[in-house]
């Protein structure tokens, strides 16, 4: 089972829905410059994903400069064609992309308000 991990960056490009096969595979790339916590700006870090199947929708509403929080599966295979050396592919394959200004962001608590100063603490027993 593949493992989740979570990035957060501006749209660089969006790729078209491509399909493939004659069972309708399809397939959408987009490319990400990371944002999150470590990221240095004077070397960015492009990377790139993949939605497959019904996620390729999830780009529709995005467009380059966006940013958004990806949530992706990191997958590899192998493959091995007669004659030739072993090759990996890996792949970061998104399952959901949030608009930034849209993931709830953890706000500090506002300091108890002065209501409880009324408040008569002077038990009866």
């Amino acid at each position: 089972m593949a493992k989740g991990f979570e990035v957060t960056g501006i749209i660089h490009t969006i790729g078209e829905t491509q399909s493939f096969g004659h069972n309708g595979f399809t397939k959408r790339e987009f490319v990400v410059k990371l944002t999150g916590e470590g990221e240095k700006e004077e070397y960015p870090n492009y990377v790139a994903l993949e939605l497959i199947k019904d996620k390729c929708a999830l780009m529709d509403s995005y467009q380059p400069g966006d940013e958004i929080k990806v949530q992706f599966n990191l997958n590899g295979r192998l493959w091995n064609a007669p004659g030739k050396p072993e090759k990996c592919f890996t792949s970061l394959q998104a399952w959901r992309v949030e608009r930034m200004d849209d993931v709830p962001q953890f706000a500090q608590q506002p300091a108890p308000s002065q209501a409880y100063d009324d408040f008569d603490d002077d038990v009866p027993f």
